[in-house]
């Protein structure tokens, strides 16, 4: 028996998500063909969906991390965004994707896009693993988005609670029984 298999139920399955993320990294490829491009994994929570995506994308590509929260350790948001780790190089004249694991209110992601407009990038566009709409407090587009899901408390690829279930190969729910 897996450590998670009285806690979590599977939302959506490794199968499900990898197909997803060959389909970004497809469609990343062709709208960014002859253009060097830096995707930007968002810590802690977008390494696996930032690792797989960039193997399907089929271009010479950098990557940059840059550490952000608005939770501060809990299951909600604080509201108030703070960058934990900055980039390492300069996105002055880059075309950059900026890659999540989960949009929910948007203030993070909209913290993100000011912030990134800032250096003067030659374009920036958002790619997100998971969105939920019916939690957003801010609009934000989205310009390659995995999948849309309602409001419950994720885990696994990537995604934490305490911690702890980054590493589930699918996302799942805590379960609550």
């Amino acid at each position: 028996m897996a450590f998670h298999d009285t806690s979590v139920e599977v939302m959506l399955s490794a199968e499900k998500l990898q197909a997803r993320v060959a389909e970004l990294g497809a469609q990343i490829t062709k709208d960014y063909q002859g253009k060097e491009l830096t995707l930007i994994g968002i810590m802690k929570g977008s390494i696996f969906f930032l690792t797989d995506l960039a193997r399907h994308v089929d271009l010479p590509i950098t990557m940059e991390l840059m550490g952000v929260s608005s939770y501060q350790g809990g299951v909600e948001t604080t509201g108030e965004v703070r960058i934990t780790s900055d980039l390492t190089k300069p996105m002055h004249g880059r075309h950059v994707i900026i890659v999540e694991d989960i949009i929910d209110t948007g203030l993070t992601m909209k913290f993100l896009l000011e912030n990134l407009g800032a250096r003067h990038p030659a374009s920036v566009k958002v790619a997100t693993l998971l969105e939920k709409p019916s939690r957003a407090k801010v609009k934000v587009q989205i310009d390659y988005k995995g999948f849309v899901i309602e409001d419950r408390f994720v885990v696994g690829y990537g995604l934490d609670y305490g911690e702890k279930f980054r590493n589930l190969p699918f996302v799942g729910v805590m379960r609550t029984d």
